[in-house]
């Protein structure tokens, strides 16, 4: 057996499971749930996403190639006005900020897809369509040692159906 999965009516109570789960550190927890909830959130306290990073380096190299690209094509095709120097980045920031957020955007969606592991070729293990109706499910990755303790944690927490995946 590779986990445990538990079937919740109750949100409180497959909350108190996870987080009991959690301090004795049974597995790794999965929660399969109908819509977010901030409950589930505060007791699986997951780390933070590294998404911001892909968004802060792609939007930092579309602001310098949007510079570059505005000033490489002023000094290629140069149009002298007044006297004035031809390449000075004042009026090329709002073509920066433009490619920031394109660039920025992309590598966001980007991020999400790689760490989301989107598309998902095969069907997540646990998942019951169930979960998809109003109930929740706890899924617990363990040990076959750690097997009977994380079932009995389910049932004495209320769970509905304990049953062990592979």
């Amino acid at each position: 057996m590779r986990g445990v999965l538990g079937h919740f009516k109750e949100l409180d109570s497959a909350v108190d499971a996870i987080t009991e789960l959690k301090h004795k550190r049974l597995g790794d927890v999965t929660v399969f749930t109908p819509t977010p909830r901030h409950e589930f959130e505060a007791a699986v306290q997951p780390p933070t996403s590294p998404v911001r990073r892909y968004m802060l380096v792609g939007g930092l190299s579309g602001c310098i190639f949007g510079y570059w690209m505005a000033i490489w094509a002023s000094n290629y095709w140069p149009l002298v006005v007044g006297g004035k120097a031809i390449s000075t980045w004042i009026p090329y920031t709002v073509f920066g900020f433009e490619v920031f957020v394109l660039v920025g955007a992309l590598s966001t969606v980007a991020g999400l897809f790689i760490h989301a592991r989107i598309p998902r070729l095969t069907m997540t293990v646990g998942y019951d369509p169930r979960f998809s109706r109003g109930d929740y499910g706890i899924w617990v990755e363990c040990t076959p040692e750690q097997f009977a303790s994380a079932e009995a944690l389910l049932k004495k927490h209320g769970a509905v159906e304990v049953r062990g995946e592979r």
